[in-house]
């Protein structure tokens, strides 16, 4: 192809307005450089609309290809410009994107063409990168440039050569490679002759750019000048090829014009022949453009059909669902009215469920706003509800109610069409229009089609909304079941130390339950001190039996007493002072309790110890979250259930450091602690195993830098029964007896000891399960013989059940008691061990004690095993 005269006029002047611009010396040019860089972008997305139209016309991946290298120079370029403009007013802001993108796009848009051309050409010849593939490549090196670019010095001293823009140093060599490749491929493709000349000249330009000091400087300008010429070479180049297509399609034309009127006169000459021929043509000529007509009509249904299909198919909300079908009948159909309906079949009426945005006006006019309730009328709602497609090409002559009332707004043809999945018919889709019969065959094809799509998109979201709450419905569950096992972890290692804790407990039980009955002169602080010492006891008892316990649900046989709230707090309060007051005074702290007591409050059934123990682990958490002092608050009231059941609140507050949502939501987890090593995690979980065994609830209201209340809500008796007094009739005390006892603990064994012997008794001591077998047959032996025999259960070697067994097959009229820590777990789990008569829960009570000796050695002693209540 020889160059044509505008493309040497374009070299001509690119070369001669160089020369003036390098004649005249270094100077800048601001305005001219704001002109030729737009005409740079300009001419560059110019091209790349042409390369894609060509490629898309003649299905040539390469032109598409150069398409993208130039579109996505004319990006680089387009920021460039953004950047160089003087904005000013709401567009001021790009101002401040200059320091940032005027160094980084220049540079990348002078490399990018060039790589552009070169990878297009490769990719193209090897047929192996996909259009997207290759955008993504283009678009992954063009970010790659900017990045590169900005963390270069755009300028630096005139080094090797004079050069002062080394960072421009690729893109002369980039572009002789371009032109070379293109110059020996041009015979392949007529493209590459105008590229390879269009390379020549930017190479120039590159070549000249080398030696700019300043964006507008003269040696820049000729460079631009080579960019928008190069540019302009291959715009008319690319016009010229067009001219010249269009000139040969006119040679063509042209020639086929002469042909044609050879051939109208030899028509002409056989025109009578072949009239009738004529007619039958033409007739079957409009048979096709109708049948075309109908064929591109079907193609765009489809085309629409898909195209919600796809929306539809994205989306899991029924609304979201609706709302495209909807908006794409009354924009693509188009449609006068629409809206989608569903089916009662209850009240059996429809509900409206979503109408279009461009049919409100008219849907309020009609009385048929999104949940409005129409009647199904006998003849079409009542014929879709069946299952079928109903179509009415002219409503003004129907006489049911919801036609009529379609017809009110103007409307004339309508069809509905069933919403259904397998048999089930649940809701129509209604699509109304002006015009009478203005619906073809192929619309309402297509409207049952689309109601088919419709159907199955609501009833998968319909399914995911179940799913999703059958999901969130497992969740919780195991979540409550990780709670309950965590629960259950913990009452069975509770077990497993509950016999030490209570062997601990009994000398400290025994010495202060016999220290306030034997001594009766003691002052009243020391007996107020003994009794606090052997309730704390007793509680601690309960809380090892609680901590193995507390994960079940109240056991029946757990003995429940209408207890006076108000009266417990300011007991725990008194018990618990010297943590809230004297300690925290040692450390220059000062924490002030408040008492907010509603009074009079009814009685609840509760364990008081347990209780007890509950608030007391809620004080010690609030003074905890009071390191620099505060407010400790103590409140009860009574919450009025209206017509269920009422409850009375006590609340344990501070206004200390809070807990944050995640610590508030898992603080009643066992060994969930944020306390470090000095927390144990079990403090709220007792807690909350307390109110669970008590039917009560906890509620935890906190927030960081605002404090901590905590609430535990206990349901008030209906008929609560009158408080019981305290003082149990006293047990008859035994007869003078001789004792064996047999237990491991040296302790305990001696303050057991001292107890009974205080209470009479002759007690013969054993030190483990052997050696007590070896007493009992010793003193057999000698005619000595035992009232009873009290035996601990877990011992090495010999454990109580063996000498319980001992004993019986010695003697089988003496009775055995046994004294242990797992008491209450073999009461309770109905696992007294064989041979035992009475069954005794460490730490032991005197009253207790007395009972059983008298039941067990007494006139009227059981012969069953028996168990302390």
């Amino acid at each position: 192809m020889s160059s044509s005269f505008s493309v040497v006029g374009v070299l001509i002047a690119f070369g001669v307005g160089s020369a003036l611009l390098l004649t005249t010396g270094r100077r800048n040019y601001p305005e001219l450089h704001t002109i030729l860089d737009t005409g740079i972008t300009l001419i560059s997305g110019l091209v790349a609309l042409l390369f894609w139209d060509m490629g898309a016309r003649v299905q040539q991946p390469l032109y598409k290809r150069l398409a993208i290298a130039f579109g996505t120079a004319f990006v680089l370029e387009f920021l460039h410009v953004l950047v160089i403009v003087e904005w000013s007013g709401g567009l001021a802001f790009i101002m401040e994107l200059r320091e940032f993108l005027r160094p980084a796009t220049w540079p990348p848009a002078a490399h990018i063409l060039a790589i552009g051309i070169l990878a297009a050409i490769w990719s193209s010849r090897r047929d192996r990168v996909g259009i997207p593939a290759f955008t993504l490549f283009m678009t992954m090196v063009a970010v790659l440039l900017v990045v590169i670019f900005q963390r270069l010095p755009p300028y630096s001293p005139p080094g090797l050569l004079g050069i002062t823009r080394p960072v421009l140093i690729l893109a002369p060599p980039l572009w002789l490679v371009t032109c070379i490749l293109c110059w020996r491929l041009r015979r392949t493709d007529r493209i590459f002759r105008p590229l390879a000349l269009m390379g020549a000249v930017v190479l120039l330009g590159h070549f000249a750019m080398l030696y700019s000091q300043a964006p507008h400087d003269t040696e820049a300008m000729v460079a631009h000048l080579g960019k928008i010429s190069g540019r302009l070479v291959l715009l008319l180049a690319m016009m010229q090829m067009a001219s010249s297509d269009m000139l040969e399609r006119m040679r063509a034309e042209a020639e086929l014009a002469r042909l044609n009127e050879g051939l109208e006169q030899r028509v002409e000459e056989r025109t009578t022949q072949l009239a009738s021929t004529n007619l039958a043509l033409e007739s079957e000529i409009l048979v096709r453009r109708h049948a075309e007509q109908k064929t591109q009509a079907q193609l765009a249904r489809l085309s629409l059909l898909h195209q919600i299909t796809r929306a539809i198919g994205e989306r899991q909300d029924l609304k979201s669902i609706f709302q495209v079908v909807i908006r794409s009948l009354e924009d693509q159909l188009p449609v006068d009215f629409a809206c989608l309906c569903f089916h009662d079949p209850v009240d059996h009426v429809m509900t409206v469920e979503c109408v279009g945005l461009k049919s409100g006006a008219l849907a309020l006019e009609l009385a048929m706003p999104e949940r409005a309730r129409i009647d199904i009328d006998e003849n079409g709602l009542s014929r879709c509800m069946l299952g079928q497609l109903v179509y009415e090409p002219d409503i003004a002559r129907s006489s049911f109610p919801f036609p009529m009332r379609l017809a009110r707004g103007g409307l004339r043809a309508m069809v509905l069409a069933p919403l259904q999945v397998e048999s089930r018919v649940f809701g129509a889709l209604v699509a109304v229009r002006k015009d009478e019969g203005s619906f073809s065959s192929g619309e309402c094809e297509f409207l049952r089609q689309l109601s088919e799509h419709v159907a199955l998109a609501a009833h998968q979201a319909q399914l995911h909304g179940a799913l999703q709450q059958a999901y969130e419905d497992l969740r919780q569950t195991q979540q409550a079941v990780m709670q309950q096992e965590r629960l259950r972890a913990l009452g069975q290692m509770a077990s497993g130390i509950a016999h030490d804790i209570n062997n601990a407990l009994s000398p400290v039980s025994l010495y202060t339950q016999s220290l306030l009955e034997a001594e009766p002169n003691l002052s009243a602080r020391t007996r107020d001190y003994l009794e606090t010492i052997q309730r704390s006891v007793e509680d601690v008892a309960h809380t090892v039996t609680r901590m193995r316990e507390f994960y079940r649900q109240r056991e029946p046989q757990l003995t429940l007493r209408p207890v006076q709230l108000n009266e417990l707090v300011r007991q725990v309060a008194d018990l618990t002072r010297a943590r809230w007051s004297d300690m925290p005074q040692l450390r220059g702290t000062v924490i002030t309790l408040r008492n907010e007591l509603a009074e009079p409050l009814p009685a609840v059934s509760c364990v008081e110890s347990e209780i007890r123990e509950a608030l007391i682990n809620l004080i010690f958490n609030a003074v905890d979250a009071l390191p620099s002092g505060g407010t400790l608050t103590l409140r009860t009231r009574l919450l009025s259930g209206g017509g269920s059941q009422d409850q009375v609140r006590v609340e344990v507050g501070d206004d200390g450091v809070g807990m944050n949502e995640e610590t508030r939501r898992r603080c009643l987890e066992p060994f969930f602690t944020t306390k470090g090593e000095r927390g144990t995690g079990l403090g709220l979980a007792m807690v909350y195993g307390v109110a669970r065994r008590h039917n009560a609830d906890v509620e935890v209201d906190s927030a960081v830098g605002r404090g901590t209340i905590v609430s535990l809500n206990f349901p008030v008796p209906e008929a609560p029964s009158a408080t019981p007094s305290q003082d149990r009739p006293e047990t008859a005390r035994p007869a003078r007896l001789r004792l064996l006892l047999v237990d491991d603990d040296p302790l305990l064994l001696r303050s057991l000891c001292n107890t009974l012997e205080t209470e009479g008794h002759v007690v013969v001591t054993a030190n483990g399960g052997a050696a007590g077998i070896a007493a009992f047959h010793a003193a057999s032996e000698r005619g000595e013989a035992f009232a009873a025999v009290v035996t601990d259960l877990g011992m090495p070697n010999v454990d109580g059940r063996k000498v319980a067994s001992a004993i019986k097959n010695a003697s089988p009229a003496t009775p055995v008691i046994m004294l242990t820590g797992w008491g209450k777990r073999l009461t309770s789990e109905d696992d007294i061990p064989a041979h035992v008569d009475y069954l005794l829960s460490k730490p032991p009570k005197l009253r207790e004690l007395r009972e059983a000796l008298v039941r067990c050695c007494g006139p009227d002693g059981a012969s069953g095993p028996m168990a302390a209540g």
